[in-house]
């Protein structure tokens, strides 16, 4: 499991919605190995007086918060970094211009679907 939400200017986020949430999902795919249907993106578009940036970054500057259960590698999670980093330069999104950050939280602490995560049995690994 792996919620993802991204924060940008609206000038330059919106128009890239669908394309970064589709780069977003196949660095999941290929680095978490989440399965195709778990796709959980959500979108924070901000007026320039909501999104206070560093000087040195461009209208582009974005932020991916990545929200997942714990279990991954710390190779699994520099590897979906580097997959993130690479996907969202290709829809025009610079390395320099976006951050990511990665906060893991035991299953138990998540409650899907009216149960508590870690009494749900999953059709994927998380140990990856």
């Amino acid at each position: 499991m792996a919620q993802i939400i991204v924060y940008g200017h609206k000038s330059a986020l919106t128009p890239r919605i669908s394309s970064l949430s589709d780069a977003i999902h196949a660095a999941a795919i290929s680095a978490l190995q989440l399965p195709v249907e778990k796709r959980f993106h959500r979108f924070i578009t901000l007026d320039p007086h909501e999104f206070v940036t560093p000087k040195d970054r461009s209208i582009d500057y974005t932020i991916v918060e990545v929200s997942m259960f714990e279990g991954r590698s710390t190779e699994t999670k520099k590897n979906f970094i580097r997959e993130l980093i690479s996907k969202i330069a290709a829809v025009g999104v610079t390395p320099h211009d976006l951050e990511i950050t990665i906060t893991e939280t035991p299953r138990a602490n998540w409650g899907i679907r009216g149960v508590p995560a870690d009494e749900l049995e999953l059709n994927y690994s998380v140990n990856v």
